[in-house]
């Protein structure tokens, strides 16, 4: 595990530049939810970015800034680049979501395709961040990118009533965000009962979870496309994820379209099928409240919200 003191650091270095997301109560369900799709970007994913550039020397910002994502990293990385004056090039699979490349874009960042999955991009990132000299920036297989993510762990506990036992329910792509949140439990006499999710269609954490390999996954198209692709094979999270987490779960891409849906129509929020999955294990009953669920990002293809929507009217829920 990352320190606890790298999370309190991060939540100071990165407080003039983020947002406390809301934390609310939904009585009716016994559900808490916090709003990080609300957060700057839409997504949580601008907290580990810009601890990570704010804590790097100047000359590694001015070197050049390289990630992969699926586009809510890249934006936290734009951000971040936009503020300390870095370039930023961000490489994305050919299928990525084209709101968040337009975002990436009107941020400053240069994107670039790469055919293939998230896994791919991220490979050639790599290798062009060591082939030029530029400043590698992961997306969640690095401590300060991790402690920037466990600061959401630390608004968490520090709003929820300290009495009160819940399951507290993260979505997990590489699993920087279970990670940084597990971190920031140790600060904490007691803690919730930590649970990861996953897409079905690309349960890779799931499968180093509960199976210690990610051998044989299949990587299908997912709503939950920020979640999608293989964890890079050394990454400090999977040692992480296993020893924090206390269970680890998948939802199908139906209870994920409901999720978005039902976000819609009960709280009137615009959540992307990756931010949706934590509500889909609650509402598919996979999880049972009390749960407090981060909701991690709202940067969600407009017609397809839109589909969504129809297909699962509130008249259904």
């Amino acid at each position: 595990m990352i320190p606890v003191e790298w999370i309190e650091q991060a939540a100071l270095r990165i407080a003039p530049h983020i947002r406390r997301t809301l934390l609310t109560n939904d009585a009716e369900l016994n559900l808490y939810l916090k709003w990080e799709n609300r957060q700057a970007t839409g997504s949580f994913k601008a907290r580990g970015a810009l601890n990570k550039v704010l804590s790097l020397e100047k000359w590694e910002q001015t070197a050049g800034l390289v990630t992969a994502s699926a586009g809510n990293h890249g934006q936290g990385v734009a951000l971040a680049g936009k503020l300390v004056g870095a370039p930023v090039i961000v490489f994305a699979s050919a299928h990525a979501v084209p709101s968040k490349v337009e975002a990436m874009r009107a941020l400053g960042a240069d994107v670039r395709f790469v055919e293939g999955g998230y896994d791919l991009a991220e490979g050639t990132a790599l290798d062009y961040a060591r082939q030029h000299s530029q400043t590698w920036v992961s997306a969640y297989n690095d401590g300060q990118v991790i402690a920037g993510q466990g600061t959401i762990g630390l608004e968490v506990m520090e709003e929820m009533p300290p009495e009160r036992a819940f399951s507290l329910i993260v979505p997990v792509g590489g699993g920087g965000l279970l990670a940084g949140i597990g971190a920031a439990l140790e600060r904490f006499p007691s803690r919730p009962r930590l649970v990861g999710v996953n897409a079905e269609a690309s349960a890779f954490m799931y499968s180093l979870y509960h199976r210690g390999t990610q051998g044989g996954v299949p990587d299908l198209p997912t709503l939950a496309d920020g979640l999608s692709g293989a964890v890079e094979a050394d990454s400090i999270t999977i040692p992480m994820v296993r020893k924090c987490a206390d269970d680890f779960i998948t939802v199908s891409e139906e209870e994920i379209g409901r999720a978005v849906a039902f976000a819609w129509h009960k709280y009137s929020q615009k959540v992307e099928g990756s931010g949706a999955v934590g509500l889909a294990a609650v509402l598919s009953g996979k999880i049972q409240p009390p749960a407090l669920v981060i909701v991690s990002g709202g940067n969600i293809q407009p017609e397809v919200h839109a589909d969504l929507c129809r297909r699962y009217p509130a008249s259904e829920f």
